[in-house]
């Protein structure tokens, strides 16, 4: 290669990089690379999901929606992606150790004139003490006191921020299964009342059809019949809205289940244990004391705190000198050197003297923003234990309001009967028996309704006292035993035992005044 060329070339490549960078233009996606992408994360979403075999429980459904959902098992990614950056942040608390290597290339010698350090004078001869093609070689080592204070600190935000993508997987997984008890309650009176439904529609068209027919015979009078008519219609509309309210359970519970669109389910028939709720065993005080300890939002803001008092540390070490050590081994071919290889080793103290100047105001920023994290800390306190009252009281409210509801439908399927035994001696219209109907199923709905609500109450009490089923490691267990394990928790957790602890301690130390009558 001519030495001219040789010189050029990296001149050339660097101009062709850069006018390369220049030329990029947005590209946006086109349809067929975005329904291939579609395709693709479809099938990764259903790839290890198990089809449905057999009728599904409400553990199960739970089971599907912890290990399928894919927006929990994006908060279970960003748990693991922030262990990752824990595990990654250790290393940059040890010193930095650089291998390099380097080749030197000049068109001309490197030629000094040199005068005489006694007289001053010019030396006659000029001299050459560097070759014009040389490699370099190094391995050093350097470690900065600074740095590896702040490294220190940031390792420890990163275990923190740790702990706090745990809280939120924890938060995403209350408020999934909350979600799917309530929803797996509407689809459970869905596959009860459909068919009931459908059959008192058609009964209901039926009867409308009978009354168009004697309108226009006009056999009775048109007024009468008209009033006949609209209240045939406002049954079917009320039957027809509650149908279409049915068949949005049952989407709804699939998709929180991770179950493909369409697919056709059927729900465990609920136990009679499961339909005749109980109040709630835990006394306030005690609730009091497990949310103040285990509520994630509460435990969140507690790390946050800590976060931020690691940041006022990392602002005090500007206060002090920057001391570095380094340590390296070289080597140079350039036949020049009388020393082609050394060892070469340095400390060095440096100090940015306007760090006196602004490290005050750093630090009450610092410190400002750590106050702010304990104010919301205690205020985030005090909403807590206000939420513990108000899901107490919603549950004993959603609880009473199944009670009246169940009730209701007992004297509804009651009056029904009365109308079916009415309607075969001919003693009632079909408009009666219609209506009795469509109360009797009207109730029936409103029942189950109550008792969804009952459930998400339940976890919403658990969602706030910051009680979960003790499944470890949703990875590690199989969709049977991890079902299992999620009923027995549904069973007994107001019998938990950190709860039983709970109540001894707040009967020992009280937090709040409060006692459920």
């Amino acid at each position: 290669m001519p030495l001219r060329f040789r010189h050029k070339a990296p001149i050339v490549v660097f101009a062709a990089a850069a006018l390369t960078g220049c030329a990029i233009n947005p590209q946006p996606l086109q349809i067929d690379e975005l329904r291939a992408i579609t395709r693709a994360d479809w099938q990764k979403a259903q790839a290890n999901v198990p089809p449905l075999t057999a009728p599904l429980s409400l553990s199960e459904a739970i089971a599907r929606a912890l290990k399928f959902n894919l927006e929990h098992r994006a908060h279970q990614l960003e748990e693991a992606h922030a262990a990752g950056l824990l595990e990654a942040g250790r290393f940059d608390m040890l010193p930095k150790l650089v291998a390099g290597v380097g080749y030197y290339t000049r068109d001309k010698d490197l030629v000094r004139d040199s005068i005489n350090a006694t007289t001053r004078q010019p030396n006659l001869s000029n001299s050459i003490s560097t070759e014009k093609d040389h490699t370099v070689a190094d391995l050093s080592l350097t470690w900065s006191l600074l740095d590896f204070g702040a490294s220190y600190y940031t390792a420890q935000q990163n275990a923190d921020r740790l702990l706090v993508a745990g809280e939120r997987r924890r938060r995403s997984m209350h408020n999934l299964i909350q979600n799917v008890r309530a929803a797996f309650w509407r689809a459970a009176s869905a596959q009860k009342l459909e068919a009931a439904v459908r059959e008192n529609i058609a009964l209901a068209e039926s009867a409308l059809a009978d009354a168009r027919k004697v309108t226009d015979e006009r056999i009775k009078a048109p007024a009468e019949m008209l009033r006949y008519r609209r209240a045939l219609i406002e049954n079917l509309r009320t039957l027809e809205a509650v149908q279409q309210e049915l068949g949005l359970a049952r989407v709804e519970l699939a998709a929180l289940t991770n179950l493909p669109p369409g697919t056709r389910y059927q729900l465990v028939e609920p136990a009679a244990d499961e339909l005749e709720p109980q109040p709630l065993a835990l006394k306030l005080d005690a609730m009091e004391e497990i949310a103040l300890t285990r509520n994630a939002d509460l435990r969140e803001s507690a790390y946050n705190v800590r976060i931020a008092a690691a940041d006022t540390r990392k602002s005090l070490l500007q206060l002090f000198p920057g001391i570095s050590f380094n340590y390296s081994v070289n080597h140079d071919d350039d036949r020049f050197l009388v020393n082609n290889s050394w060892n070469e080793a340095g400390l060095r103290v440096n100090f940015n003297l306007f760090n006196l100047l602004s490290a005050p105001a750093r630090l009450e920023a610092a410190e400002g923003n750590e106050r702010v994290y304990e104010a919301r800390r205690m205020a985030l306190q005090m909403v807590v234990v206000s939420l513990v009252h108000l899901s107490a009281q919603q549950y004993d409210n959603a609880l009473r309001q199944y009670q009246r509801s169940d009730e209701l439908a007992t004297v509804d399927n009651d009056l029904l009967k009365l109308s079916r035994r009415a309607a075969e001696v001919q003693k009632e219209s079909q408009l009666s028996l219609v209506a009795a109907r469509t109360n009797a199923l009207l109730s029936e709905l409103r029942r189950y309704q109550a008792l969804a609500a009952v459930h998400a109450s339940a976890s919403r009490v658990q969602a706030t006292l910051g009680l979960e089923p003790a499944i470890g490691s949703l990875d590690d267990m199989s969709l049977p035993d991890l079902s299992k394990a999620i009923d027995d928790a549904l069973r007994t957790w107001q019998k938990d035992p950190l709860a039983a602890a709970a109540m001894e301690s707040a009967v020992a130390q009280p937090v709040r005044l409060a006692e459920r009558q």
